[in-house]
């Protein structure tokens, strides 16, 4: 080889290099820097993979795919290649071509991570669940040199948090920086519900390797349980800009838009991802979530029904079904979850979703003894990883009482915010708040959002708890606070609360727990209106514990504990009754059903709203409704539900005993 000949070589490998550089943060340049290198060297393989993997950060995996097929017949023993081409093949739908190109790229090198992550997300989406894990694990093993950290992952997988927790710990104490530790002791936090620890360790690990998806995938998921839905879609826009067309990135973002409210643009991601994607049963699963949200009701049944066609063992399917509440199932669905249920093992998840189902179906069918074991077993798989503890529960409630008598309320009248923009629906779940809601949010003056978590985080963050104190500061701090540190409260929860509504005057938050957190709304936000959403003790409690919640509300999966937890619920409203007098407006269910019309006028008059026709004819307004009632709601007032609880009477005396004596003579219920 020529002098000359070394030196274009030289130069082209730095042209080469400088070119692949840009792919990170500037693929249209990196992009013109391909087509240079070309228009000089015309079979440079590697400026084509360049500008393949240019055009598919740009969003244009087509032109990538393009660039690279008439070249794979010369690469098919190139596992780099092979992983590119797989890239393109999967940004446009062509998921088994992109899963084969991957098989064949691990095999020929065992050790190539990056193909193993990259076959993870193709398998996901393909609804191959094991070989997902498998290859993910894969990837793992090959990302870290610690063997110490692969058990740890896996005593995570199976749930033994605490001896994971001790290797990760042992660890980090000799490597303080390595970044796939933190990840997993984050992921571990994640699993306690720390998600506040797991979000700073999360943020460390991203500074150490920005370009370490899985952390922040975990990371957007931390910020949207931590209610930070911008900054969850933007960590997950982080993903997409180095994996544009990356199904599960994408399918991501969606969950974080319905939740945020943006019901439109979670449904364009999920229906492109279902294009390319139709067997990714847990996509089909989501879409149909968002279709129930907006009342698109036929079309997402027939998503449920997607997916458990195509993974008859995903039980949330079939729970998604029956929480539609007018969803009947037939034999043949009956009898294929009866197969799908384990006397031992198999997914908890999976389990207690089909448990549920089950439940509520056999219920239909007036099956009441069988429907009731399948609701307790239900209940009793939840209770194993989502503990409550009704000692802390009473505990919180007996604080707010002693430290928030009337007459500290007198003291600081006319303090806190002063805007009458929020409507606060509470009480406990099931017990009719989606109702109000729809009723108020038919009125022209007023908004439904959805149960807003800003009261709970502004509770959290004055508790200001920690190791050294579990109990935390509040409420006892509110008396240390100034008349301009209410007000400042209050304007903060009308900030943070801004992107939940449009422009009209008053707005709902409807968070069911929010009972416990009335005095700090008082505070806060003086011309706020409260509404107690009150439901008979039997009908209430029992409605809660066939009720599977996303997440919280852990007292519901026993019937005493969610007896003792409605005797505490009422000990505290009828506290604020007292020491706030006429400050909340109390709905009884049952009040509502039987005369509707004059409930409604009384509530309109309470929250000083004009009385409206529409307000009557709530089951024909048209709004997103994410609650376990959105379709109960869609359909006039009706009173068979009022008196379901008394077919599973038998089993209820455990509910009975822990309601009380008071609240059992107050409603007539006898043991």
């Amino acid at each position: 080889m020529s002098m000359a000949d070394k030196t274009n070589r030289g130069d082209l490998q730095i042209a080469l290099k400088n070119a692949a550089d840009l792919l990170a943060h500037d693929p249209q340049l990196a992009e013109e820097q391909a087509h240079e290198i070309l228009k000089v060297y015309p079979d440079t393989v590697g400026a084509k993979r360049v500008l393949a993997t240019a055009y598919r950060l740009q969003k244009m995996p087509q032109k990538g795919l393009d660039v690279l097929t008439p070249l794979l017949g010369g690469h098919t023993d190139s596992p780099d290649f092979l992983h590119e081409i797989a890239q393109c093949q999967g940004g446009v739908g062509r998921g088994d071509d992109a899963i084969r190109s991957l098989q064949r790229a691990v095999t020929i090198d065992p050790k190539h991570a990056a193909a193993w992550q990259s076959l993870g997300h193709q398998l996901a989406v393909a609804g191959d669940e094991e070989g997902s894990r498998q290859a993910f694990d894969r990837h793992f093993e090959l990302s870290t040199p610690h063997p110490e950290l692969v058990e740890a992952a896996r005593l995570l997988r199976k749930g033994k948090l605490g001896k994971s927790e001790r290797i990760v710990r042992d660890l980090l104490k000799k490597h303080p920086t390595d970044v796939s530790a933190m990840r997993v002791l984050a992921d571990i936090g994640i699993k306690l519900g720390h998600w506040k620890d797991a979000s700073h360790l999360l943020e460390r690990c991203l500074e150490l390797a920005p370009d370490f998806h899985v952390a922040r995938h975990s990371y957007a998921m931390a910020l949207m349980r931590l209610q930070k839905p911008e900054a969850a879609i933007h960590e997950a826009e982080k993903l997409l800009a180095q994996e544009p067309n990356n199904p599960n990135f994408l399918t991501l973002k969606a969950s974080f838009l319905t939740r945020n409210g943006d019901q439109s643009g979670a449904l364009e991601i999920y229906e492109k991802v279902l294009k390319n994607y139709p067997n990714q049963a847990r996509a089909q699963m989501s879409y149909g979530h968002t279709l129930k949200t907006v009342g698109r009701l036929d079309e997402a049944i027939e998503a449920y029904q997607k997916c458990i066609r195509l993974s008859p063992e995903v039980g949330e399917a079939y729970w998604s079904l029956a929480n539609l509440k007018t969803f009947g199932f037939s034999d043949e669905d009956i009898d294929n979850m009866r197969r799908q249920v384990t006397t031992e093992g198999g997914d908890a998840d999976d389990q207690s979703h089909l448990a549920f189902a089950l439940g509520k179906a056999l219920e239909d069918r007036k099956g009441y003894d069988e429907s009731f074991k399948f609701y307790r077993r239900g209940n009793a798989i939840r209770r194993i990883e989502h503990r409550h503890n009704a000692k802390i529960n009473v505990l919180e409630s007996l604080r707010q009482v002693r430290a928030l008598p009337r007459e500290f309320f007198e003291q600081r009248k006319g303090w806190g915010c002063q805007a009458p923009d929020p409507i606060f629906i509470v009480g406990l779940p099931r017990a009719g708040s989606t109702l109000l809601e729809q009723i108020l949010a038919s009125h022209s003056q007023v908004e439904g959002t959805s149960e807003l978590q800003d009261i709970i985080t502004i509770s959290r963050k004055l508790g200001d708890k920690d190791r050294e104190k579990p109990s935390g500061k509040y409420p006892e701090v509110l008396a240390e606070l100034s008349e301009n540190e209410f007000r400042e409260l209050g304007e903060g929860y009308l900030k943070t609360t801004r992107i939940q509504r449009s422009d009209t005057p008053f707005f709902i938050d409807k968070m069911p727990n929010n009972f416990r957190h009335v005095g700090l709304i008082h505070l806060i936000l003086p011309n706020s209106k409260i509404i107690d959403a009150r439901r008979h003790p039997m009908g209430g409690c029992f409605s809660g514990f066939k009720q599977l919640f996303a997440h919280g509300q852990t007292f519901t999966y026993g019937l005493e504990d969610i007896g003792k937890y409605y005797r505490d619920y009422v000990r505290v409203m009828n506290h604020w009754d007292e020491s706030l007098p006429g400050r909340v407006h109390r709905v009884q269910y049952e009040e509502m059903v039987a005369d509707t019309e004059a409930q409604i006028r009384a509530l309109l008059d309470y929250c000083e709203l004009e009385f409206e026709e529409q307000c009557l004819r709530f089951y024909e307004t048209e709004r997103s409704i994410r609650t376990p009632s959105a379709e109960q709601v869609r359909k006039p007032i009706y009173k068979e539900g009022l008196e379901q609880w008394r077919n599973f009477e038998a089993h209820l005396d455990p509910l009975k005993e822990a309601l009380g004596p008071e609240i059992r003579q107050q409603y007539s219920i006898d043991l």
